[in-house]
């Protein structure tokens, strides 16, 4: 194993605990136990398991179901919903080349997510939003209907909304004052500006940040922290995506959020336990446990 491809040693452990918000374990090296072991081992006691597809979100009930400290969120990603639509010839999604199904195989899908929706143990409709990075505009379609579908499902059912939201803040937040957003929604790795972040404010969404706000080039996500109410801020690895800086590259576990909680206490001027404190009391107020 490279450097580059070990991961990164164990921070100094945060003396007030808290939770990742998003995390994708199922796409980590080694077991459920392991990660949630390192991570406890360093005051993350909480993590939200976030599923992308229909296989993923049944993934995440069954092992929120598994383990106390684990609570899952169900969905199709907006890069899922136009692939299940038009199909994925290049297998890109890590489920080998489909064809595509239309708009029945949709609502196929949409009506597991909204199954597993019911379950207790599942505290989070999402991540769902648009995705403009990585899907064309043949897929826009798609995208907003199973996004719609979406925010349906988690009023119906009084669970959390999680967003995925690239290179379409405008028309996410067009959505949700469209069809009214749930009680509680939460902006997965948050990529708008401080203007944004006032919006946001305003409408009592969550702001959840990722290893990202280290990044360099990254000033107006720490712009955006700067000015987001203290009550609506999270923390999330993203995992295993994101890794902070200086470990930018390699791969990323919930363990490593003490490194993003330190570097985001900074951005606002606080002790990394004041900031601690308040993700810990935020994301059990967002995803209801």
């Amino acid at each position: 194993m490279s450097a580059k491809d070990a991961p990164p040693p164990l921070p100094e452990p945060l003396l007030v605990e808290v939770a990742d918000s998003h995390t994708h374990l199922d796409m980590q090296s080694g077991t459920v136990e392991e990660a949630l072991v390192k991570a406890a081992a360093v005051g993350v006691t909480t993590v939200v398991q976030v599923g992308c597809d229909v296989k993923g979100s049944r993934w995440a009930a069954e092992t929120a179901a598994a383990h106390a400290n684990v609570h899952a969120a169900v969905a199709l990603h907006p890069n899922e919903a136009p692939r299940i639509v038009l199909g994925d010839p290049d297998g890109w999604s890590r489920q080998g080349a489909r064809e595509g199904g239309g708009d029945a195989a949709l609502d196929d899908a949409l009506a597991e997510i909204d199954r597993l929706a019911a379950l207790p143990h599942v505290r989070g409709v999402g991540e769902t939003g648009l995705d403009f990075f990585r899907t064309g505009p043949e897929g826009v379609a798609a995208q907003e209907r199973s996004f719609r579908a979406h925010i349906e499902i988690a009023k119906r059912h009084g669970k959390a909304l999680v967003i995925h939201d690239r290179e379409a803040h405008a028309d996410v937040l067009r959505v949700l004052d469209e069809e009214g957003a749930p009680d509680r929604t939460v902006f997965h790795c948050y990529s708008g500006d401080a203007g944004m972040a006032e919006i946001c404010a305003a409408k009592g969404y969550y702001m959840s940040f990722a290893g990202n706000v280290t990044f360099k080039n990254a000033q107006p996500l720490r712009d955006a922290l700067a000015v987001a109410p203290l009550e609506l801020v999270l923390v999330e690895t993203d995992a295993p995506f994101l890794t902070p800086a200086p470990f930018r590259g390699r791969p990323n576990a919930p363990y490593l959020i003490p490194v993003t909680v330190r570097a985001m206490a900074e951005v606002r001027g606080i002790g990394e336990n004041e900031l601690a404190e308040a993700i810990a009391v935020n994301t059990a107020r967002a995803f209801d446990y």
